[in-house]
C-alpha cells in the first residue's frame, strides 16, 4: 500500500483559536478529541480520512521563533474577483498580509492568526 498524507499539523499557543480560524476559512468543523484540534470536513471526526488532508493544531507552551516558516499552505480560488472576496473574508477572520520576499505575484500571501503564511 502507498503512502499518502493524512495531516498537516500546526503548533499554536492556542489551538481554538487556530483551529477555528482555519475550520472557518475552509468551511470544515473543528473537533477537539483531546488535547489537539483537528478540522477536517463536516460529519465528525474521521481518522485517517479516506479523502481528505486534515489540520491538526498542536498546543505549545511558548510562542515560536521569527524565523521563516518552512510549511505552508497554498489555497485554491477560480478568478481573480474569487481571490479578491475570500482574501477579504479571511482578513476579517484575522489573517494579516505577510511579506515572505514574494515579490510581483499573481497570489496573496497571507499569515493566519498563528503567523504560519498561505498563499491564493
Amino acid at each position: 500500500m502507498a503512502l499518502r498524507p493524512v495531516m498537516v499539523n500546526i503548533k499554536a499557543l492556542d489551538p481554538s483559536a487556530v483551529g477555528g480560524f482555519w475550520a472557518e476559512a475552509l468551511g470544515w468543523s473543528a473537533y477537539s478529541p483531546g488535547v489537539t484540534v483537528y478540522v477536517g470536513p463536516p460529519g465528525g471526526l474521521v481518522w485517517p480520512d479516506p479523502v481528505f488532508v486534515g489540520i491538526d493544531v498542536v498546543p505549545v507552551p511558548e510562542p515560536g521563533t521569527p524565523a521563516k516558516n518552512r510549511v505552508h499552505l497554498d489555497l485554491a480560488t477560480t478568478s481573480a474577483a474569487h481571490q479578491a472576496e475570500l482574501v477579504a473574508r479571511l482578513r476579517a477572520l484575522g489573517a494579516t498580509p505577510a511579506d515572505v520576499g514574494q515579490g510581483e505575484v499573481p497570489w496573496t500571501v497571507l499569515a493566519d492568526p498563528n503567523t504560519s503564511d498561505y498563499q491564493f
